[in-house]
């Protein structure tokens, strides 16, 4: 049973389409003799079968492998719309880990680095129109730790906070039709000061004679109609939302707005039309908000604004890296709303560009995050910096991406601290991506050692079990000025790297809480891993309230992000269990998520109780 068919890239929206999930042939590849053996050609048949976009070392893969197998190989045969004929078919793959090389009917059309972000070929002329077969060899070394892998683990059997790897195609693979020429990218980039948002985007082949007609409306009523002539590959367009149109709309300028408490959304429609022919036509939607740092505080639509997150690696049971469904991506944005988290720090994970879109449309932050590389070298640095670039391509669009993580207290780069070389890569990424995307707060490395970031993200599970009062209170200490803050060393190291200090920036506690709890009969917190533990639900929201109301005690500490949402495979620390079952009353979570933050009362001596 094929259980993702919705459609996978939900801001660029095209009418023709077809997915390849479902069951694909499949084989290993240990002695890597298939490319010499000519496994990619039309009369090979593979041994196995496999359940796609499910990695082979998942249930719903049908597999439920977890062993090391470092090549794998899928097959499929498929049929193309013959209504699509005089037309470019283009052959998408979500996303495949790590290596992928890709062959239609026996013939070679490319290949891909890099685990967690989409690529395409257009395969056009392999196809024969009548039965057709996409081969895929798949390169995932399982114990090389240059290249980003995040939780996976390169050790065979999980531990601690390493989890099962993910090797192969675990986002959708998928068809689409499009003319010679089309649009090839857009971008858009809201401006709150100005009410303005700037279109941006590219078209590929012949643009000659080519219009663009622009339709962006608000909760049904047309906003903007405009037709841009098509004169440049690149073309940029700035369009007045609110000042020219508050006449004639019912709206009032605060109702346009994208906030987690009200996620309004423009809906767009772009045409492409060469003498009056339409080319190419694309759904789309952006979110007028505004993110900025000032003050110590981060600012969302120029008001302070206190994020609530939960850290969320974005793991299942049945799929690990892959949401069994739709609904399930959705399902996690709901819950922890529900628990009165107003977002997410998305930990270790590119995640399904579904996740975003339910972030965005059910009003969600999303801190964006890359995998990282275990050990530092020159192909790790190589290998992160592309894999960002495309991730910038990906996601810039989505209205409920506030912040970019490019690195986690310190993986990849062990000697930060000092070590001038592993400073300028830090660096490097943050100027990256700022040249990339110069709406959003980068946090150079979260957690602890930072060089130059947006945002000083400290973490510290040192909260101690319940009868630890001494360490609780020294906790607390820790986090109760921005003084005690800049001179902790929660994990036996500085909050920044030598040669680096705070600038003003806001300060947020982005790792904390961790506490193990088994719901169920069996409670023997042995059996699975945490910072500390309890044993029943009535400890565990104590437990959960003693920790937050040491933040919310906090004088400088301006946000959070607890962990964790879930528990995943040995970790028992999250709010749910694996399978999304709630471990006590979520209602009681979002109260204690509801008592109080520092933009609300300005009363240092607040205790933080009700």
């Amino acid at each position: 049973m094929t259980l993702r068919t919705e459609y996978p890239r939900p801001q660029l929206v095209r009418e023709d389409w077809q997915h390849l999930n479902g069951t694909w042939q499949f084989d290993f590849d240990d002695d890597d003799k298939g490319a010499f053996d000519k496994w990619f050609a039309p009369t090979r048949s593979l041994s196995s079968t496999i359940e796609v976009p499910f990695a082979y070392q998942t249930p719903l893969s049908g597999i439920n492998d977890p062993s090391f197998h470092d090549i794998v190989w899928y097959k499929r045969k498929f049929s193309v719309d013959r209504h699509w004929q005089g037309k470019r078919v283009l052959l998408h793959f979500g996303a495949v880990d790590y290596r992928a090389f890709v062959y239609v009917n026996g013939k070679y059309v490319g290949m891909h680095e890099g685990g967690h972000t989409p690529f395409q070929f257009d395969i056009t002329e392999e196809l024969n129109w009548s039965e057709e077969e996409v081969t895929v060899r798949v390169e995932d070394p399982s114990t090389d730790e240059t290249i980003p892998r995040g939780k996976q683990y390169w050790i065979e059997q999980p531990a601690a906070i390493w989890y099962t790897r993910t090797t192969g195609i675990w986002q959708t693979v998928w068809l689409e039709a499009v003319d010679e020429t089309r649009v090839d990218k857009v971008r858009w980039q809201p401006d709150l000061d100005r009410g303005e948002v700037i279109l941006s985007f590219e078209t590929k082949g012949s643009y000659a004679n080519c219009v663009l007609e622009v339709d962006i409306s608000f909760k049904g009523v047309k906003v903007v109609t405009d037709t841009i002539a098509v004169q440049e590959r690149f073309t940029k367009r700035a369009y007045d939302l609110l000042n020219r149109n508050i006449f004639r709309t019912p709206f009032h300028h605060d109702g346009w707005t994208w906030t987690p408490e009200n996620p309004n959304l423009f809906d767009v429609t772009l045409t492409l039309k060469q003498d009056d022919q339409t080319l190419d036509q694309l759904q789309s939607y952006f979110g007028l908000r505004k993110i900025h740092t000032e003050h110590g505080m981060v600012y969302l639509n120029n008001k302070p604004y206190y994020q609530k997150l939960v850290l969320d690696q974005g793991y299942w049971p049945e799929g690990l890296l892959t949401a069994p469904s739709d609904e399930a991506l959705r399902k996690d944005v709901e819950l922890a709303k529900a628990m009165g988290f107003n977002g997410c720090r998305k930990h270790q994970k590119v995640e399904d560009p579904r996740f975003l879109y339910w972030a965005d449309r059910l009003g969600f932050l999303v801190w964006g995050e890359c995998p990282a590389s275990p050990s530092y070298s020159t192909d790790a640095v190589g290998r992160l910096t592309r894999e960002w670039m495309e991730i910038m391509e990906r996601d810039f669009n989505h209205p409920s991406l506030v912040a970019w993580v490019p690195l986690n207290e310190s993986w990849g780069v062990p000697l930060v601290s000092h070590d001038r070389q592993q400073q300028h890569h830090s660096l490097a990424m943050y100027h990256l991506i700022k040249s990339l995307d110069p709406t959003r707060p980068v946090i150079s490395n979260d957690g602890w050692e930072l060089t130059q970031s947006d945002i000083c993200a400290v973490h510290n599970y040192n909260h101690g079990e319940p009868e630890e009062t001494d360490k609780y209170a020294y906790f607390k200490q820790s986090l109760s000025t921005k003084e005690h803050i800049l001179r902790s060393r929660p994990a036996r190291r500085g909050v920044y790297a030598n040669g680096f200090s705070h600038r003003g920036e806001p300060i947020l506690l982005t790792e904390f809480g961790g506490i193990a709890y088994r719901a169920g009969a069996d409670s023997d917190s042995d059996k699975g891993w945490g910072y500390t533990s309890v044993t029943t639900g009535e400890d565990f929201l104590r437990e959960y309230r003693r920790v937050i109301e040491a933040v919310y005690a906090s004088q400088a500490i301006h946000g959070f992000c607890y962990t964790q949402l879930t528990d995943v495979e040995q970790e028992i620390n999250g709010l749910l269990t694996y399978d999304r079952q709630p471990k006590c009353d979520i209602e009681q979570i979002r109260k204690i998520n509801s008592l109080w933050h520092l933009t609300t009362i300005t009363d240092p001596s607040f205790s933080g109780q009700e």
